[in-house]
């Protein structure tokens, strides 16, 4: 371990209690808190700097340093080793399961007379110093709520007989002010599952926040775009009903939501690596599962910044700024695009409901849910009908049909 360099207000004293005050080096040590070898060889590092005491008013703390013990980091008269593309190594380093030793001994192995590893880490932190700087954000209470999905996923067997196993996505969410966090399980990223996960993040949450904040998945955002971004129109529909709004992050950058990255590493860790060794049958018992493991973190595992658990802070900061819950959980719709036939009726999945005759031949959007269909004509709801089996028939309410129909 390399010796602390003194400081530099204790480089003046020795200097002044040695060569203004005649002390002796025994003395100036016991005065200035280092051992008498220090004392000696600061004296020696200024007669062979060329400098004379005292130094110059001017001379600032830096200067007198760089003078006395070289520029930092700077080993003079090492013969200079080929170095890395530090670039690529960062690159690595966002690699799963990929550290500094693995890639310094992929190095040595390339380069067997390279810097030695704890010098290879000093240039790599060098080069990393050099970066663009991060800046720190601050979340106000009740005002985000950051989701996504984990990259790991989960086996449940769905199959005794056979031990078929199929894999279980996990759903993310975390308050910004509190850091509470939430989990579940779903078997798809699609967007039914997405609906499903922001249904029971509100519910254990108690309340909605002002803004929603995913990435740029498909399910949340159509078309990203830094300043306009195109908006799932069931996700945006979704947020209304809860009186929350949309705030995706900005493509390709991740920090934005930097929050629920960083609570995505902590779940995977604190629940796929607890429950690694267990078997699912079902995904109700891996959410479960999941929910004791969420429990601990939540409510047991105490944050060091505030000395608070995320339920504590959830109950001081988060818990009285949010809006409260509607009535209802928000169905899960779907829009889609039809052309009214001449029949008057429009076909949705393998079904075929009416509208109005004197609206044969538009264009229509159709949204539908497990149990309704509405049907709209630019923004104006013009039919209702209850869903349909899917099985090759029709629904058709008498009042839209032309009165010569009727009679027939």
């Amino acid at each position: 371990m390399p010796t602390r360099r003194v400081s530099m207000r204790q480089v003046r004293e020795i200097l002044h209690l040695s060569l203004d005050a005649g002390l002796s080096t025994r003395v100036v040590g016991e005065r200035t808190g280092v051992g008498p070898t220090t004392v000696r060889d600061t004296i020696r590092r200024l007669r062979l700097a060329g400098l004379a005491w005292p130094v110059p008013d001017s001379m600032t703390d830096t200067e007198l340093e760089a003078k006395l013990y070289g520029i930092p980091g700077v080993k003079p008269g090492r013969r200079k080793q080929p170095e890395p593309d530090w670039s690529t190594v960062a690159r690595e380093l966002k690699r799963k399961h990929v550290t500094l030793q693995v890639l310094w001994e992929e190095y040595i192995a390339a380069q067997p007379d390279g810097y030695r590893y704890s010098r290879w880490c000093d240039l790599f932190r060098r080069w990393e110093g050099r970066l663009s700087l991060v800046m720190r954000q601050s979340h106000a209470g009740g005002e985000k709520l950051f989701v996504d999905y984990a990259g790991d996923t989960v086996p449940v067997v769905i199959d005794r007989r056979t031990g078929e196993i199929r894999d279980a996505h996990l759903f993310v969410a975390v308050l910004g002010g509190s850091s509470l966090s939430f989990a579940c399980a779903t078997w798809t990223e699609q967007f039914a599952d997405w609906i499903e996960g922001h249904n029971a993040a509100f519910a254990f949450f108690g309340g909605v926040t002002q803004l929603l904040v995913p990435d740029n998945a498909k399910v949340a955002v159509i078309k990203a775009c830094h300043f306009d971004p195109m908006l799932n129109r069931s996700y945006n529909d979704m947020a209304r009903h809860y009186g929350t709004a949309v705030l995706p992050a900005r493509p390709r950058r991740p920090r934005d939501k930097a929050k629920v990255e960083a609570c995505v590493g902590i779940v995977e860790r604190w629940v796929l690596g607890r429950l690694r060794n267990r078997v699912f049958y079902s995904l109700a018992e891996l959410n479960a599962a999941i929910a004791e493991c969420l429990t601990d973190l939540n409510e047991m595992r105490v944050l060091r910044q505030f000395g608070r658990t995320r339920r504590q802070l959830f109950e001081e900061v988060d818990a009285p700024n949010l809006k409260p819950l509607p009535a209802e959980p928000w169905v899960h719709a779907e829009w889609k695009r039809c052309r009214v036939g001449l029949d008057y009726h429009i076909a949705l999945d393998h079904h075929h409901y009416s509208v109005p005759y004197r609206f044969a031949r538009r264009e229509v959007e159709a949204r539908f849910t497990a149990r309704t269909v509405e049907i709209f004509l630019g923004g104006e709801r013009i039919a209702v009908h209850m869903r349909g089996s899917g099985n090759g028939r029709h629904t058709t309410v008498p009042e839209h049909m032309p009165s010569s129909h009727r009679r027939y």
